[in-house]
């Protein structure tokens, strides 16, 4: 009988260990692959930005040029052939009931007719993005929508997984646009990187 009891004791102690296991990559494990990684190049957006009151190509331009900075400032190099990371951000500017509800970034609609690539991703952009059609991983999730806030994916080209997210509580204003969201994004990598 105490064989028994004891059998069973270890038995619940095992089980209770095993599902104290990792759910999953943390932050840390993340980045610590991200950092064996050099080179990087953009995926292009879906050109979000329809609020008539907001520049959406200057937007975009300010995005893409502040992500550079912060990539190179991280020791990445572009390299628009082969890139090891893509980098994709999505802009939400517009009012909440403009964006659908779907999972953000798990599908692109490169194939679609009439997707438009802006200029400011000319001298940036995978020179393959069309053959990127779904990613995967843990960070492919529902994100909650803020309007006028910004989601950056890191994404490893090879696997399509996403590696790394970073967004911020805040939101940005929109009185020194251009400066907010430059200082917006240098927070993110900043804090989260």
């Amino acid at each position: 009988m105490k064989f028994l009891k004891l059998g069973s004791f270890i038995m619940l102690v095992s089980i209770l260990l095993a599902s104290c296991g990792s759910s999953g990559p943390s932050a840390k494990d993340d980045l610590k692959k991200l950092k064996s990684y050099n080179t990087y190049a953009f995926l292009p957006n879906k050109d979000t930005i329809i609020n008539r009151e907001l520049e959406n190509e200057a937007i975009q331009q300010v995005i893409v040029e502040t992500i550079n900075a912060n990539m190179r400032d991280e020791g990445f190099v572009l390299d628009q052939r082969t890139p090891d990371v893509l980098v994709h951000f999505h802009p939400m500017f517009d009012e909440k009931v403009a964006v659908n509800a779907n999972p953000v970034y798990t599908n692109y609609p490169y194939y679609r007719p009439g997707h438009y690539v802006g200029p400011y991703y000319q001298d940036f952009m995978y020179e393959n993005y069309f053959t990127i059609q779904r990613l995967n991983g843990p960070r492919v999730a529902q994100v909650p929508y803020r309007e006028r806030s910004i989601v950056i994916d890191l994404i490893d080209r090879r696997t399509n997984e996403i590696l790394w997210r970073g967004t911020s509580e805040e939101n940005i204003g929109s009185r020194r646009m251009q400066r907010e969201i430059r200082e917006y994004i240098d927070d993110i990598f900043k804090e989260q990187f």
